[in-house]
């Protein structure tokens, strides 16, 4: 292989495995040689506002100029969420998550979507806003990989009203790197995800966090028709005898020291 193209793979792996150094175990090594190449990366974009105004921008740029943009480039399943604001978090957000196939197409939407005369058209109050009037005011992006457990987000087939439908996102964070590859594997090899999907979950994703603001962290979202399910579901889940075994494992000990939990619905004009 010539030292340039050589370069170039060296430089890929490592963007791609970037953010949470793996130890290097037996158990390790297996899994990444089982994990096929048909683990998807997905993107979180959190959108924050001060003001209403702001929201209606986002809204009529993600559904009329960056959903069909991105669409043109061969994404699907974008999905697009709004929070339910609490006592403690009443800041409004909007949560955009798009899945792709491998870490290049993620790369290069940004520069192949600008070049569409469409989408900077029909995005302009956006994408041309003035300094001192923006439409937001901040966006958060977090890269993730998915699990090797779920390789590709699934959508759910919920028939409730929009507004009812909870769309749980949970993000855990670990003490330290080894203690958050140990959490994965609880998911993957401990048997999480497949406990979820037996309750019932309908889990859209499983993210191992690459690059994010609170590292080390992993993420995935479940769904469920209302919150009476919802709760229903988790009672089921805590009181389940698999979980009770993972819980009482000492190797599975102090994986997680925090968790942010987002209760979210899909707009309407969101994929799922």
């Amino acid at each position: 292989m010539k030292p340039i193209k050589l370069l170039l793979l060296l430089l890929t792996v490592a963007l791609a495995s970037c953010g949470n150094p793996k130890p290097e175990t037996e158990e390790t090594t297996q899994s990444q040689e089982t994990a096929s190449d048909d683990r998807e990366f997905y993107q979180l974009k959190i959108y924050s506002f001060s003001s209403e105004e702001q929201e209606a921008i986002v809204d009529n740029y993600l559904q009329n100029a960056f959903m069909p943009a991105v669409k043109r480039q061969g994404i699907d399943k974008v999905g697009v969420f709004k929070s339910r604001p609490t006592e403690t978090d009443t800041v409004q957000k909007t949560f955009v998550l798009l899945p792709f196939e491998d870490f290049g197409q993620f790369q290069t939407l940004e520069e192949k979507i600008m070049k569409d005369s469409t989408y900077v058209s029909t995005g302009s109050q956006y994408i041309d806003a003035n300094y001192d009037n923006p439409p937001y005011d901040r966006i958060q992006s977090i890269l993730m990989r998915a699990f090797v457990d779920m390789p590709q987000m699934k959508t759910p087939d919920l028939e409730s009203p929009r507004s009812e439908r909870i769309y749980e996102l949970r993000s855990y964070e670990s003490p330290t790197e080894k203690y958050y590859w140990n959490k994965v594997d609880m998911f993957n090899a401990g048997g999480e995800v497949k406990l979820f999907d037996r309750l019932g979950f309908n889990a859209v994703f499983y993210g191992e966090v690459l690059s994010g603001p609170k590292m080390p962290n992993l993420m995935y979202m479940t769904t469920h028709p209302d919150m009476a399910t919802r709760d229903k579901n988790w009672e089921a889940f805590v009181d389940s005898p698999e979980w009770k075994a993972l819980i009482a494992m000492p190797e599975y000990e102090n994986n997680v020291n925090h968790a942010d939990i987002w209760l979210l619905y899909p707009t309407e004009y969101s994929d799922y």
